[in-house]
Protein backbone atom coordinates (compact mmCIF):
# COMPACT_ATOMS: atom_id res chain seq x y z
CA UNK A 1 0.00 0.00 0.00
CA UNK A 2 1.65 3.48 -0.99
CA UNK A 3 2.25 6.23 1.64
CA UNK A 4 -0.38 8.82 2.20
CA UNK A 5 0.73 11.95 0.47
CA UNK A 6 0.63 13.82 3.84
CA UNK A 7 0.18 17.93 3.59
CA UNK A 8 2.90 20.04 4.00
CA UNK A 9 2.70 22.33 6.51
CA UNK A 10 1.61 25.32 4.05
CA UNK A 11 -1.02 23.21 2.69
CA UNK A 12 -2.54 22.32 5.98
CA UNK A 13 -2.80 25.76 6.58
CA UNK A 14 -4.30 26.45 3.29
CA UNK A 15 -6.61 23.70 3.46
CA UNK A 16 -7.70 24.81 6.83
CA UNK A 17 -8.14 28.46 5.86
CA UNK A 18 -10.53 27.46 2.70
CA UNK A 19 -12.32 24.62 5.06
CA UNK A 20 -13.36 27.57 8.03
CA UNK A 21 -14.27 29.70 5.02
CA UNK A 22 -16.55 27.22 3.47
CA UNK A 23 -18.13 26.48 7.18
CA UNK A 24 -18.82 30.71 7.86
CA UNK A 25 -19.76 32.11 4.64
CA UNK A 26 -22.47 30.49 4.11
CA UNK A 27 -24.44 31.13 7.72
CA UNK A 28 -23.05 34.59 6.98
CA UNK A 29 -25.08 35.18 3.95
CA UNK A 30 -28.24 33.35 4.60
CA UNK A 31 -27.80 35.65 8.38
CA UNK A 32 -28.16 38.45 5.86
CA UNK A 33 -30.69 37.45 3.23
CA UNK A 34 -33.02 36.18 6.57
CA UNK A 35 -32.91 39.09 8.47
CA UNK A 36 -33.47 41.76 5.25
CA UNK A 37 -35.44 39.88 2.97
CA UNK A 38 -37.24 36.65 4.71
CA UNK A 39 -35.42 34.64 2.22
CA UNK A 40 -32.32 31.65 2.92
CA UNK A 41 -29.44 32.16 0.85
CA UNK A 42 -30.29 28.47 -1.13
CA UNK A 43 -33.68 30.12 -1.78
CA UNK A 44 -32.26 33.24 -3.44
CA UNK A 45 -29.58 31.56 -5.25
CA UNK A 46 -32.38 29.52 -6.84
CA UNK A 47 -34.55 32.59 -7.75
CA UNK A 48 -31.69 34.37 -8.92
CA UNK A 49 -30.60 31.51 -11.39
CA UNK A 50 -34.55 31.64 -12.13
CA UNK A 51 -34.33 35.53 -12.78
CA UNK A 52 -31.21 35.18 -15.17
CA UNK A 53 -32.85 33.08 -18.00
CA UNK A 54 -35.14 33.63 -20.92
CA UNK A 55 -39.22 33.49 -19.18
CA UNK A 56 -37.57 33.29 -16.35
CA UNK A 57 -38.09 29.90 -16.06
CA UNK A 58 -35.93 26.22 -16.15
CA UNK A 59 -36.57 22.45 -16.02
CA UNK A 60 -36.04 21.38 -12.58
CA UNK A 61 -33.64 19.40 -13.14
CA UNK A 62 -31.29 21.67 -14.98
CA UNK A 63 -32.25 24.44 -11.60
CA UNK A 64 -30.81 21.23 -9.64
CA UNK A 65 -27.76 21.25 -11.26
CA UNK A 66 -27.45 24.90 -12.10
CA UNK A 67 -27.66 25.64 -8.44
CA UNK A 68 -25.22 22.74 -7.54
CA UNK A 69 -27.78 20.58 -5.13
CA UNK A 70 -30.21 17.31 -5.71
CA UNK A 71 -33.49 17.53 -7.16
CA UNK A 72 -35.17 17.10 -3.90
CA UNK A 73 -33.74 20.10 -2.18
CA UNK A 74 -34.22 22.16 -5.45
CA UNK A 75 -37.96 20.59 -5.01
CA UNK A 76 -37.95 21.20 -1.33
CA UNK A 77 -36.92 25.08 -1.59
CA UNK A 78 -39.29 25.44 -4.52
CA UNK A 79 -42.42 24.12 -2.56
CA UNK A 80 -41.45 26.64 -0.19
CA UNK A 81 -40.89 29.87 -2.28
CA UNK A 82 -44.12 28.63 -3.89
CA UNK A 83 -45.87 29.44 -0.88
CA UNK A 84 -44.68 32.60 -0.63
CA UNK A 85 -45.87 33.39 -4.22
CA UNK A 86 -42.39 34.03 -5.73
CA UNK A 87 -41.88 30.10 -8.14
CA UNK A 88 -44.45 28.43 -9.51
CA UNK A 89 -44.26 24.81 -11.07
CA UNK A 90 -45.89 23.94 -14.37
CA UNK A 91 -45.45 21.17 -16.89
CA UNK A 92 -43.35 22.06 -19.82
CA UNK A 93 -45.46 23.13 -23.06
CA UNK A 94 -42.27 21.63 -25.16
CA UNK A 95 -43.04 18.37 -24.19
CA UNK A 96 -45.77 17.91 -21.41
CA UNK A 97 -43.68 15.37 -19.74
CA UNK A 98 -40.30 17.78 -17.89
CA UNK A 99 -41.28 20.15 -14.70
CA UNK A 100 -40.60 23.18 -15.02
CA UNK A 101 -39.92 26.25 -12.66
CA UNK A 102 -40.79 29.68 -13.16
CA UNK A 103 -39.91 33.01 -11.21
CA UNK A 104 -43.48 34.83 -11.04
CA UNK A 105 -43.67 38.67 -11.24
CA UNK A 106 -43.63 38.95 -7.56
CA UNK A 107 -40.76 36.61 -7.35
CA UNK A 108 -38.62 38.83 -9.68
CA UNK A 109 -39.36 41.55 -7.57
CA UNK A 110 -38.50 39.89 -4.50
CA UNK A 111 -34.93 39.23 -6.17
CA UNK A 112 -34.52 42.83 -7.35
CA UNK A 113 -35.07 43.84 -4.12
CA UNK A 114 -32.66 41.33 -1.95
CA UNK A 115 -29.96 41.87 -4.29
CA UNK A 116 -28.71 45.09 -3.67
CA UNK A 117 -28.44 44.02 0.11
CA UNK A 118 -26.87 41.22 -0.94
CA UNK A 119 -24.38 42.10 -3.12
CA UNK A 120 -23.28 44.37 -0.25
CA UNK A 121 -22.42 41.58 2.12
CA UNK A 122 -20.77 39.45 -0.71
CA UNK A 123 -18.69 42.29 -0.69
CA UNK A 124 -18.40 43.41 2.53
CA UNK A 125 -17.47 39.76 3.37
CA UNK A 126 -15.21 38.71 0.48
CA UNK A 127 -14.12 41.15 -2.52
CA UNK A 128 -13.48 44.12 -0.28
CA UNK A 129 -10.90 42.23 1.52
CA UNK A 130 -9.03 41.31 -1.80
CA UNK A 131 -6.97 43.42 -4.30
CA UNK A 132 -8.51 43.18 -7.75
CA UNK A 133 -5.56 40.66 -8.85
CA UNK A 134 -6.62 38.74 -5.72
CA UNK A 135 -10.31 38.35 -7.36
CA UNK A 136 -9.35 37.24 -10.05
CA UNK A 137 -6.89 34.49 -8.86
CA UNK A 138 -9.88 33.59 -6.80
CA UNK A 139 -11.97 32.69 -9.92
CA UNK A 140 -9.35 30.88 -11.47
CA UNK A 141 -8.10 29.09 -8.01
CA UNK A 142 -12.22 28.01 -8.00
CA UNK A 143 -12.54 27.53 -11.53
CA UNK A 144 -9.68 24.85 -11.63
CA UNK A 145 -11.28 23.48 -8.31
CA UNK A 146 -14.79 23.09 -10.03
CA UNK A 147 -13.00 21.78 -13.06
CA UNK A 148 -11.66 19.36 -11.09
CA UNK A 149 -14.72 18.22 -8.90
CA UNK A 150 -16.94 18.42 -11.99
CA UNK A 151 -15.24 17.81 -14.86
CA UNK A 152 -17.87 17.49 -16.95
CA UNK A 153 -20.11 20.36 -15.45
CA UNK A 154 -22.57 17.52 -14.61
CA UNK A 155 -22.99 19.01 -10.88
CA UNK A 156 -23.99 22.77 -12.42
CA UNK A 157 -20.35 23.80 -12.63
CA UNK A 158 -20.59 24.75 -16.06
CA UNK A 159 -20.64 28.33 -16.39
CA UNK A 160 -24.02 30.66 -15.29
CA UNK A 161 -24.55 32.19 -18.51
CA UNK A 162 -24.68 29.48 -20.62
Amino acid sequence: MDEPRWLSEDEQTSWRQLAMLMTLLPPALDAQLQRDSDLTHFGYWVMAMLSERPERSLRMSDLAARASASPSRVSHVVARLEKNGWVRRARSDRDGRSNLAELTDAGYRKVVEAAPGHVERVRDLVLDALTSTQVQQMGEICGALLRRIDPDGRMGTRPLTD
